[in-house]
């Protein structure tokens, strides 16, 4: 087998044993992460109604300028501190977090942190 394929046919099984956990209600939603190569994006999720409620990501239009010279770490920091204000202000306080099949470390950890540091709870 293809070791790119086994890899993602690794992360797709951490996902759905994740999720079989994490499911976001009205009343507390999922906090939902996708790391890409070079890009990382985060939605919260109401799972009752299957509807994306709010999501930021290091390609939004109102983040990207800010964006320019900061390595990956601090990208994400932003990016969670941008989703955590936006949340904050619909009223959303706490969360479930979904860390999408990834290790909690590197970018994954910094926008959780930085969506703590503003006020999420999870």
């Amino acid at each position: 087998m293809d070791k790119n394929v086994a890899k993602a046919k690794a992360l797709a099984k951490k996902r759905r044993r994740i999720r079989k956990k994490a499911s976001g209600t009205s009343e507390r939603p999922r906090l939902s992460i996708y790391r890409s190569e070079k890009h990382i994006y985060g939605q919260i999720i109401d799972d009752d109604q299957g509807k994306t409620l709010l999501a930021c990501s290091s390609v939004a239009k109102d983040l990207k300028g800010s964006l320019d010279g900061k390595n990956a770490i601090e990208v994400a920091t932003a990016v969670g501190e941008a989703l955590a204000e936006k949340a904050v202000a619909a009223g959303i306080q706490q969360v479930v977090f979904d860390r999408g099949g990834r290790r909690y470390a590197g970018r994954v950890k910094a926008l959780a942190d930085g969506a703590r540091g503003k006020g999420l709870q999870f």
